[in-house]
């Protein structure tokens, strides 16, 4: 059985979501999480960045292995066009929005907070499928594996660390900018 391209990056995002999820709700790592990272919009930028950078390393890993005949990966294809995965990024991006001009995540219940988180990992998914191919869109033509290629890395890491820094940047310099207390005896 041939696996193409896409359906190994969705399993993959599937499973790398449902892991962030038990991570933050049923671990240590979770409680520090819900304790020092206000819900909105800090830390729907976390998950957003996590999903963001674990996407992106799972993309390299699976292009890698595609253009080396590592495993049954293959490209996809339409009327023998190959479909890059920017496009796939493209199309989450803009459902993305309109979810978001129709205020499908507002509110407090828990399946409209749930509703919101995922949507923040999606958007953390489809940054990480449109900016991996960032030098193609902005050379028109695909030098993913060429020198010029080296643009998207640099997208990536400028984007990355935006999401980063909103999530964590804040709470972490408003700390180190507060006096700290001085134990008495």
């Amino acid at each position: 059985m041939h696996l193409t391209g896409t359906l190994i990056l969705l399993i993959f995002s599937v499973l790398a979501a449902a892991l962030l999820f038990l991570l933050v709700h049923l671990t240590s790592l979770g409680h520090l999480i819900h304790t020092h990272i206000a819900d909105r919009p800090r830390r729907r930028m976390f998950y957003a960045s996590v999903s963001f950078f674990v996407t992106f390393s799972g993309l390299r890993l699976l292009v890698f292995a595609i253009v080396h005949h590592v495993g049954p990966f293959h490209w996809v294809e339409i009327g023998g066009r190959h479909i890059h995965h920017l496009v796939w990024g493209i199309l989450l991006l803009l459902a993305l929005g309109y979810g978001w001009l129709a205020e499908i995540d507002q509110g407090d219940s828990p399946s409209v907070v749930l509703l919101s988180r995922l949507m923040s990992v999606i958007y953390g998914v489809a940054a990480a499928l449109t900016l991996d191919e960032f030098a193609l869109w902005f050379n028109l033509e695909d030098v993913y594996w060429a020198p010029e290629g080296r643009e998207s890395i640099d997208a990536v890491i400028l984007f990355g660390s935006l999401l980063s820094i909103a999530a964590w940047g804040a709470p972490l310099f408003s700390a180190l900018l507060r006096p700290r207390k001085v134990a008495q005896k």
